[in-house]
């Protein structure tokens, strides 16, 4: 089953939203974003949600290892995204997801870091999610290899199709399903979770 991660979340509405919709993974940003939280407002949003939750991913962007550390604590995050430029040896408090950047169709060598790797596209502005697609036959051979999320301009109408054609690990969306920043569309969300569910179903 692919999992699918619902990310950029900003308030308790959307956490749950997104819970009962069967999102596996819930992303904070706590890294310089429209959608940035402090930790005591996503720890604030995670105490409102039921057991058996989905798992919480904390973004950061080059913070210190101090900062993320403080951060987990405080939250209760399970996973660690890194999207900046931080060295292997970055030592995190829990499992790390390292993104990586597609550019002009070539895909950074994940190196020794951990699975899950994260895909996204590469943006002249920003470090990062680009909410922009690439070109999903530039990852085919490491996702047929490593346990990988695809990102980067996935919606309701597109992620089945990436689905279908790459059989990720998992599939990460932001403003794919979004009425406005940092308000997500409860509708998008499902429609969402259920084309991934259909794609995996024809498996």
């Amino acid at each position: 089953m692919t999992l699918v991660k619902i990310c950029g979340i900003c308030s308790a509405e959307d956490a749950l939203a997104a819970t009962a919709l069967g999102a596996d993974l819930l992303g904070f940003h706590f890294c310089p974003s429209r959608r940035q939280l402090s930790a005591e407002a996503a720890a604030e949003i995670v105490s409102v949600l039921p057991g058996g939750r989905p798992k919480l991913v904390g973004v950061f962007i080059d913070a210190g290892e101090d900062l993320v550390r403080e951060t987990s604590q405080a939250v209760g995050l399970d996973l660690i995204q890194l999207h900046g430029s931080e060295p292997r040896s970055f030592a995190a408090p829990r499992p790390v997801m390292k993104a990586l950047k597609v550019r002009a169709g070539k895909v950074p060598d994940p190196a020794d870091w951990p699975d899950p790797i994260l895909l996204d596209s590469w943006t002249a502005d920003s470090r990062g999610g680009s909410g922009e697609a690439w070109d999903w036959a530039a990852g085919r051979e490491l996702i047929g290899r490593r346990r990988v999320f695809v990102a980067g301009g996935l919606t309701p109408h597109n992620v089945g199709r990436a689905v279908r054609q790459l059989r990720p690990y998992g599939v990460d969306v932001s403003s794919g399903v979004e009425r406005q920043v940092r308000r997500k569309d409860p509708e998008l969300v499902r429609a969402f979770v259920q084309a991934v569910r259909d794609a995996d179903a024809e498996r």
